[in-house]
């Protein structure tokens, strides 16, 4: 009772990156926006060699998000209460030596966290207007109707995000009064040469990084419209550990499943197969909603994901 009198909103400056000529803005921590950021820093995509979807595209974005996730499962919590170090962990210097601990012909067995200083229930909306006035909203109260309490007169139940508190005593992210925790929500903009670009989310508890990660990158790098972004298969390191098993969608050639398993990498099975069907379990690969402005002509290309409900309107 005492920690929710005591709240107050916050307005923190988002944190960003630029990647290919275009500046993408995450949530800073507590949110988890930061590993998305870090993967993209890491990632070096040639479309000309790397096939999309092929098992050396899929293995070096795998790799890289697992290099993310080590650090910011680790260092990202309440910067009111620990000093995250967000400035080095976005930094080129940082990105270009975890870059090297990348395998190219085998996945990693046992990431370890650098040094960087020397779920179902979320609901998701992107508006633009004619002018480049971008909104990305996401908001969740996260598992099923998150902590079940509704308050006496309210018509809301309150969330249950205290779940992803570490009970490690000394832990940047541990359980304390008055603390916010690690964060899964996080929308994200990006801009091009100082103008709008793209608003885009994929929801999905620790999904979220990966999906913006992979749409992003689709984008991008492979030329991709927002709906086939969005469309194309992807894979999800089931519970944003960093060793955890790899769901992979169907829609990805099972030849390319089989070079990921001897390349190390441990393939979540699901109903006797290794290919996971999008109407099977679409809490794992995310839901996503995109807009791209033309920085030519300012008209505007919408995507919505076919994982869930949810249309793109134009008026």
């Amino acid at each position: 009772k005492e920690d929710l009198l005591a709240h107050s909103t916050t307005f923190p400056e988002p944190i960003s990156i630029n990647y290919k000529g275009v500046d993408i803005f995450e949530v800073p921590p507590n949110g988890q926006g930061i590993a998305a950021l870090m993967a993209l820093n890491m990632l070096e995509i040639d479309p000309e060699s790397m096939k999309h979807n092929s098992a050396k595209h899929l293995h070096h974005v795998m790799e890289r998000m697992r290099l993310a996730f080590i650090d910011s499962r680790y260092y990202v919590a309440d910067t009111q209460f620990s000093n995250v170090p967000v400035k080095e962990m976005l930094s080129k210097e940082y990105a270009s030596k975890r870059r090297k601990l990348v395998n190219g012909e085998k996945a990693s067995v046992c990431v370890k966290k650098g040094s960087p200083l020397a779920s179902s229930d979320t609901v998701s909306f992107q508006v633009v207007d004619a002018f480049g006035n971008a909104v990305s909203m996401v908001n969740s109260n996260y598992e099923g109707f998150g902590s079940g309490i509704v308050p006496k007169g309210c018509g809301f139940s309150l969330q249950n995000r205290g779940a992803n508190f570490s009970l490690v005593e000394g832990e940047p992210n541990a359980l304390a009064p008055c603390k916010r925790p690690y964060h899964t929500i996080i929308p994200g903009i990006s801009t091009k040469n100082g103008d709008f670009f793209a608003t885009f989310t994929v929801m999905g508890g620790f999904m979220q990084p990966q999906g913006h990660v992979q749409v992003m990158s689709n984008i991008l790098d492979f030329k991709m419209n927002p709906q086939a972004a969005l469309n194309a298969s992807r894979f999800c390191i089931l519970d944003g550990e960093s060793n955890g098993e790899i769901a992979l969608e169907d829609g990805i050639d099972p030849r390319v499943v089989q070079k990921l398993k001897k390349m190390g990498h441990k393939i979540y099975k699901a109903d006797g197969t290794y290919l996971v069907k999008q109407n099977m379990r679409t809490d794992i690969f995310g839901r996503g909603q995109i807009i791209l402005r033309n920085p030519e002509t300012g008209v505007l290309c919408a995507g919505s994901d076919g994982r869930a409900d949810g249309m793109a309107i134009g008026w």
